[in-house]
């Protein structure tokens, strides 16, 4: 369950990311206010899931997935683009998140 839970954090991650772009600097209240509830939910969720995950795992998969699908979202939606050394920067994130799980505090 602890790892639902994480999935429920990044998911309102990215709806709360994605409506801060959509709230163009809280100048449009709806947008804003959702990415209020969305982090509100998200940081309840990563919370619930730190209960029984190590901080530096749960911490690293919420934002090393949070980062990439984002990334995807940001090129895809809101057409913005990408350089080499954001892809460079993605990768190691990733790297370090599986580093983290296969040999982190708790193996």
């Amino acid at each position: 369950m602890p790892y639902v839970y994480l999935g429920a954090a990044i998911f309102g991650e990215l709806i709360g990311t994605n409506l801060l772009k959509a709230a163009t600097g809280f100048t449009r209240l709806i947008p804003a206010m959702g990415a209020m509830v969305a982090y509100g939910l998200c940081f309840y969720f990563l919370s619930l899931a730190m209960k029984s995950i190590d901080l530096n795992i749960a911490y690293a998969i919420w934002a090393g997935i949070g980062i990439v699908i984002t990334t995807v979202i940001s090129l895809t939606i809101w057409h913005e683009p990408i350089n080499l050394a954001s892809i460079v920067g993605m990768g190691l994130v990733v790297v370090g998140v599986v580093v983290l799980n296969l040999y982190g505090p708790s193996h």
